[in-house]
Parts: C-alpha cells; structure tokens; sequence
C-alpha cells in the first residue's frame, strides 16, 4: 500500500511540473499571411458595384451599409440582445442531474460500541453493496435569487437600448463624415485637372526661361526672379494639390471601398450648386433636440439601470425562501426503497447583508442622483452645441457668398488678363499669377461651400434626428439613398418628429 502511495504522489509531481512547462508558440508568417487574406476577403464581401457616378445620399447609404464600424455597432447591438436572452435563464430553478458507479475493494462494515458499558455491542455489519449505481436529479429555487435575476435582466434590457442609442450616434457621426468629405473630394474632382493643367503650364513656362538663361538671352537676374516666381506658383499648386487629392481616399474609406478603386461623383456644375436654408423654427429644434439626441436617452437608461440597482441591494438584505425537490436511485440491495423523492423548504438570511446593505442602497442612491445630473448637465451642453451649430451654419453661409463674390471678380480678372497675354500686352507670368489667384479663389469657394454643407448638417446632427425611416423598402443602396434624400427634403421644409426610427 506504500509503494501504491508514493506511485501516486510521483504521479501527482510529474503532472505539475509538466504543466508548469506548457508554453504556446508565436504566430507564424504563414498564419498571419492567411489572417490577411481572411480579413480582406471579409471586408469588401457582397458589395453592390459602383456602376454610375456618387450622388451624396449615395455615398452615405454605402456608408451606412458597409461602413466596418456600422456593421461593429450592429453587431454590438446583437450582442446585447443575445445577452439578455441570456438572462432570462437566471430566473429559471436551479436543476442538477447525477449519475454514476460507486464500488470499494471490501465491505463497508462497522460495529457499535454501549455508551454504558464500553463493550461492543453489535457484531461487525453491513448495509451497503461494494458496487452499486447511483443517481440524482435534484431541483433547488430560490426565491430571493428570482427576485435579483429578474431586475438584472431589466438591467441587460436597458443595456440593449443604450447599444442601439450608440448605434444611432454612430449612423449620425458616419453621416456627417461622409457629408464632410463628399463635398471636399466633389471639389477635388473639379479643380485637379485644372490644376494639373496650370502646373504643365508652370513647368513648361520654366523649361522655356531655363533654356534662355542657358543661352543668356536676357538679363540673367530678371530671368531668375522670373524662374524663382514660377516656381513659387509651382509650390502653392502642388501644396493645394496634396490637400485635394486625400478627399476621395477619405470618403473611398467611409463608403468601405477598396482603397485604390476609381469612381466618379455625381455633383452638379460650380455654377449650379444648391445653397441649403435652414427653414426650420429653432424652438422646435430645441425641443426635438432634448428628445432625441442619443447620449440623453443613454443617460434615461443609465438612471433606470441605477434605480434598478437600488432595488436589488434592498432585496438582498431580506431573506431567502429555497424550495429544493429531487427525485434518487440507488441500486444498494439493501434499501428497502431503491427509488424516491423528497421535498424541502427552508429559509436562509445572509445576516451580514443587514449590515452592509444600508451602505450598500446608499451607494446606489447616490449613483442614482450623479446620474440624473450627469443628464441635466448633458442637457445643457446639447442646447449649447445647437446654438453653436446655427451659428456655424450662419457664419459659413456668410463665407459662402463673400467667396462666390470673390471668385467671380477672379475670374474675370483672369479673363481680361488672358485677353491681353493674347494681344501680347503683358508677360505669360502675369497670366499665370491671374490664373493661379482664380483657381485659389476657387478652391476656397468649393471649401467655403463644403464647410456650408457641413454645418448645415451639424444642425440636424445636434438635433439628434434619423436621416433613416423606421422601415425601408429593401437594403439596397439605391433604397437607402432614396430614404436618405427624402428624410433631408422633410427636415427643409421644416417635418421633423423626433426618434423616427421608434
């Protein structure tokens, strides 16, 4: 029997230290090589083509649609879901099945000994087989345990509108990403080739002025002040360039196309471009705004969940009623009866939650009131950020119309200018200066109106609206894009209701 000890406890130090020497190993390239391939596959899976030039409802339907950290919000929201069907199973008994062998090397037998006499009394005896089959369902409810899975799972449901409210400031944040970025990359489409265009002419305008200094026609320091203001005009191209040719990157990502993929926006000519008004009643704005902004009715949830707390560190000072019933087997020759069920009832109070639960629901109360501040305080911040949105929106429309004047003037400066280096009355910088100011005056126009276009919707996303309705005809891009456009067409004319998408 010692041998048989000492196997064992050999046996017991053997695993131990072969546990201790577990150790995984790294990532190899091949992994990761696969990884990669995985993810970009996943990534730009089941796209619909892009098979006609951009609108902007369509950019931010594809955005919507197959933006990563949209479809991660989605997923959030399933997540939440599923955990609260989780919960409810907390509310169910707890139920427990048991089945097994038991056997021993000998009988199981003992004798008694007289309290009295100190002689033994009854001869050594058995009444239990060395092999026999055993098993147990048993059913164990406790009440107060129902009580506290039952308001933690209104606590998990509360958690599943807070992920959807997160979801809705996520549509809101992708929405005015993309609004930002389409209207810089449609200026971007327009004046890249025009400044392309400008800079072949730089560059060539440079070659022709070298080539004279080289065969020193001319006053040498008024050919290199010529050669140094070109070059100068070069820098500013290509410095308005770089700003330019990022916009479609960035809205390529936003829409979660392929980096690299080549597509066209559908933007009306510069002449043409819709000046968006703000037609609405800011009262109503104001009313709309406390009502649907999702960080405010994040924060109704988060005060629910807190007074939820503060119901179940009251239920966990009263006692419990534990109603247990089960049904055994037991396959010993000598029961009389080898098959029953029993029934109990018994009450348990966890004495030390009377004294920590007063500080406990104290706790809570006042996590309840921070709370309802943190509300209130949100509250006052949102008003605050509307008012700055109108103003915004104000002051670029102001900005708007000063540079569309400005560009106007530049363009027919750049047009008389043009007229005289054809009459051969002024030098081909002085031309290319004109030109370069047009484009410049230009590109601030298209700015000024993407900022324009930007805070005109900054207002509707402080106001916390859906650009989406509750339902849509199909989840097809050119459905989304429709809804999209006949949302924005709604809040111009001044149709709003908050949480249209409830």
């Amino acid at each position: 029997m010692s041998n048989g000890r000492k196997l064992f406890s050999l046996s017991v130090i053997a695993l131990l230290v072969s546990g201790c020497a577990v150790t995984s190993q790294p990532i190899s390239k091949v992994q990761s090589e696969q990884r990669v391939q995985q993810d970009l596959a996943q990534m730009f899976i089941n796209q619909e083509p892009v098979t006609a030039p951009i609108t902007l409802h369509d950019a931010m339907a594809r955005a919507l649609k197959y933006n990563l950290e949209a479809r991660l919000k989605v997923m959030e929201e399933a997540l939440a879901q599923r955990q609260l069907d989780l919960s409810h199973f907390d509310m169910l008994p707890k139920m427990a099945l048991a089945a097994g062998y038991s056997g021993r090397s000998n009988l199981s037998a003992s004798s008694s000994l007289s309290v009295e006499t100190g002689q033994q009394s009854l001869e050594p005896s058995t009444s239990l087989d060395s092999d026999r089959d055993v098993a147990d369902l048993t059913m164990v409810w406790n009440v107060l345990d129902f009580g506290v899975s039952y308001v933690t799972a209104q606590q998990k449901s509360d958690q599943r509108w807070i992920a959807q409210e997160r979801k809705r400031k996520v549509i809101h944040t992708i929405i005015q990403d993309v609004r930002s970025a389409y209207w810089r990359a449609a200026a971007a489409e327009r004046l890249l080739s025009k400044i392309d265009s400008l800079i072949d002419r730089v560059n060539e305008a440079r070659s022709t002025s070298q080539r004279m200094t080289a065969q020193q026609v001319g006053d040498p320091i008024e050919a290199l002040s010529y050669q140094r203001a070109l070059l100068d005009a070069l820098r500013q191209l290509e410095e308005q360039r770089r700003a330019l040719s990022l916009a479609k990157t960035e809205l390529a990502t936003l829409m979660n196309l392929p980096l690299g993929s080549t597509y066209t926006l559908a933007v009306p000519d510069d002449t043409n471009l819709p000046v968006p008004q703000l037609n609405v009643d800011f009262n109503k704005l104001e009313e709309v705004a406390l009502v649907s902004r999702p960080e405010l009715r994040e924060q109704d949830y988060q005060v629910r969940i807190s007074a939820a707390e503060t119901r179940k560190s009251l239920l966990r000072m009263l006692p419990g009623l534990e109603i247990d019933a089960g049904g055994h087997y037991d396959s010993n020759s000598f029961l009389v009866n080898q098959s029953w069920a029993d029934v109990g009832v018994k009450v348990t109070w966890n004495l030390f939650n009377l004294l920590s639960g007063p500080a406990a629901r104290d706790a809570a109360k006042a996590n309840e009131v921070v709370a309802k501040m943190q509300r209130q305080a949100m509250s006052l911040a949102i008003m605050a950020q509307l008012y700055v949105a109108r103003a915004n929106y104000n002051e670029a429309l102001r900005q708007y119309k000063t540079s569309t004047e400005l560009s106007g003037l530049d363009t027919q400066i750049a047009d008389q200018l043009r007229n005289r280096y054809k009459a051969n009355s002024i030098g081909e910088l002085q031309l290319i200066q004109g030109e370069l100011n047009a484009l410049n005056a230009h590109l601030r126009q298209d700015l000024a109106y993407a900022e324009l276009r930007n805070a005109y919707g900054q207002v509707f996303a402080t106001v916390g609206l859906d650009p989406l309705p509750k339902m849509l005809k199909s989840d097809k891009v050119a459905d989304i894009s429709q809804a999209l456009d006949q949302t924005e067409a709604d809040w111009q004319q001044g149709k709003m209701e908050p949480l249209q998408s409830f």
